[in-house]
C-alpha cells in the first residue's frame, strides 16, 4: 500500500503557493508523449498470482540485448559481469542507513572507496581519483569547470569526436557560454582540435577512442594544449580500452573522465551509470565530489576516512567545487569488486578479447557490398558508412531480431552527413554466429 502522507487540502495548498491550477498544469513542461497513458489491461481487482502471470507477458514482448545479435555501444556497452559481483555487493557489510561517510561505522564502504580511487588512479595513469561521479557525462561537465577554476581562463574547446550527449551535457552546465568552442562532429577522424587553442584556452576536451572509434594522438594533444597553458581533459566512455592503450595519464593529460560502467555494471535500461574522474596531485583541491583516504587511529590500528570533500555540505558555500552530493556508491562497488576479480592480467585480456572481436567485425563488414568501414584505428568500436539511410536500415534490422548499432543521425538529427552512419560496437559476447548473422541481414537489406 502505498503511504500518502498529504490530504486534498494539503495538496491543493501547496499547489496554490507555486501557482499551479492542478496536478496536470505542474507537469506541463513534461511533453504530452511522455505522459501518454496506456491500459495495462489490469482489472481492479485480481489475485496477486493473475496480476503476476500478466506482467511476466507484458514483460515478454520486451527485446533484450541478450536475445540476439547485439551490437550497440556508443557509449553504453555489453559486457559479460560475473554472478559473483550481483552476490557480494548484497552483503550486509556494504549496507548502511545513513550517507557511508560516517567512519565509526561505515568502514567497509570506506575501504571500498578508497581502494576504487586506487583502482581509477592506476587505470588512467593519474595521481589521484575521486570516490565517484554520477555518469560520464557530468564527470566532463565538471571537468571543465575545474580547468577554468585551475587556468582563471574562460574558453573551452570540445573536440568533434566528443560524445554527443556528453558535449550537450557541458553545453547545459555552462548555458551555451560564448567562451565554449564546440567542434563540428568529426566522423571521419579528419578534425584537428590543435588549431582552435590560444591563450584564453583554459582546456581542450578530447575523446579516445572517440564516438566514432577513432583513437587519437594523446600526446600531441597534450603538448599543444600545454604550450598555450592550457589543461587536456582525456574523456574515455569504454574504460577497458584501458586494458590495451597506454594511459592517458603517461601521455600528458591533466583530467581525465571515464564512464565506467562497462565494469561490474549492466547496462539496466540506461542507468545508473558510474562517473569517473581523476587528476594531477597539485589539482586535488579543485576536484569535485568526495576523496577517501587510508589512516591509522589512536591506538595505531588501520582505518579509512573521508579525507577530502570539496563540496557545499563540509565547507563554506563560496568555497565548494560542486554540488555533486552523492557519488554512484553501488555502482562504485560493483565496479571494484569486477576489477578485483579480473586482476590486471586479466583487465587486458578482456580488453584483447573485445579488440580482437572488434576485428573480425570490421573484416566481415567490409566485405559486405554497399558498406564502407571508416575506421584506419579503433578499440571495439567502429563507424560504418551504408548506402541507404542508417536508421531506417537500423531499425529494419531491428525487426528482424538484430540490434545493429546506434544511426548516428538518433543523436546528431540536425547534422545531414551522418545520416548513413552507424556506431556499431563489439565486445568479448559478440560471437560468430552473431558477425555472420549481421552482415548476412545488411547484405539482403542493402541488396
Amino acid at each position: 500500500m502505498r503511504y500518502l502522507p498529504h490530504s486534498e487540502a494539503e495538496r491543493a495548498e501547496m499547489l496554490g503557493v507555486i501557482g499551479a491550477a492542478n496536478v496536470d498544469a505542474l507537469f506541463s513542461a513534461v511533453p504530452a508523449k511522455a505522459l501518454k497513458s496506456f491500459d495495462l489491461g489490469l482489472p481492479a481487482h485480481s489475485p496477486e498470482f493473475l496480476v503476476e502471470a500478466h506482467m511476466k507477458a507484458l514483460a515478454a514482448k520486451n527485446h533484450a540485448g541478450s536475445d540476439g545479435p547485439f551490437f550497440v555501444g556508443a557509449g553504453a556497452y555489453r559486457h559479460h559481469v560475473p554472478a559473483t559481483v550481483d552476490h557480494l555487493i548484497q552483503r550486509s557489510e556494504w549496507l548502511t542507513a545513513y550517507t557511508p561517510y560516517q567512519p565509526e561505522i561505515s568502514q567497509g564502504t570506506l575501504q571500498m572507496l578508497f581502494e576504487f580511487q586506487t583502482q581509477v588512479a592506476k587505470l588512467t595513469g593519474m595521481d589521484v581519483a575521486n570516490a565517484s561521479l554520477y555518469d560520464g557525462s557530468t564527470g566532463t561537465a565538471e571537468a571543465v569547470l575545474m580547468a577554468r577554476r585551475l587556468t582563471r581562463r574562460n574558453k573551452v574547446v570540445l573536440s568533434g569526436g566528443l560524445h554527443p550527449h556528453y558535449r550537450d551535457v557541458v553545453r547545459a552546465y555552462l548555458k551555451d557560454d560564448a567562451d565554449l568552442d564546440c567542434l563540428s562532429a568529426s566522423p571521419e577522424g579528419q578534425g584537428d582540435i590543435l588549431d582552435h587553442i590560444d591563450e584564453n584556452t583554459a582546456a581542450i576536451v578530447v575523446q579516445t577512442p572517440d564516438f566514432y572509434g577513432h583513437l587519437r594522438n594523446i600526446k600531441a594533444a597534450a603538448d599543444a594544449a600545454h604550450a598555450k597553458g592550457a589543461l587536456l581533459i582525456v574523456v574515455i566512455t569504454e574504460v577497458v580500452s584501458l586494458g590495451l592503450l597506454e594511459a592517458p595519464g603517461a601521455l600528458g593529460a591533466d583530467i581525465v573522465v571515464a564512464e565506467g560502467q562497462s565494469i561490474g555494471n549492466a547496462l539496466n535500461f540506461g542507468g545508473p551509470y558510474l562517473g569517473l574522474m581523476a587528476t594531477r596531485k597539485e589539482f586535488i583541491r579543485q576536484m569535485p565530489g568526495r576523496l577517501c583516504g587510508e589512516t591509522v587511529d589512536a591506538e595505531g590500528q588501520r582505518g579509512f576516512v573521508l579525507t577530502l570533500s570539496t563540496r557545499e555540505q563540509h565547507i563554506r558555500r563560496e568555497k565548494a567545487t560542486s554540488n555533486i552530493c552523492t557519488n554512484s556508491g553501488l555502482c562504485a562497488l560493483a565496479f571494484s569488486i569486477h576489477m578485483a576479480l579480473l586482476g590486471e592480467a586479466g583487465f587486458t585480456r578482456l580488453a584483447r578479447l573485445n579488440h580482437a572481436r572488434a576485428c573480425e567485425l570490421a573484416d566481415a563488414l567490409a566485405g559486405v557490398e554497399g558498406v564502407e568501414v571508416l575506421n584506419k584505428t579503433f578499440f571495439n568500436e567502429l563507424t560504418i558508412r551504408t548506402a541507404q539511410p542508417a536508421a531506417d536500415l537500423v531499425e529494419r534490422l531491428a525487426k528482424r531480431g538484430i540490434l545493429a548499432g546506434v544511426p548516428v543521425s538518433r543523436l546528431e538529427p540536425s547534422n545531414p552527413e551522418v545520416t548513413n552512419l552507424i556506431v556499431l560496437a563489439a565486445t568479448e559476447l559478440t560471437t560468430d554466429t552473431d558477425i555472420a548473422a549481421l552482415c548476412s541481414a545488411l547484405s539482403e537489406e542493402l541488396a
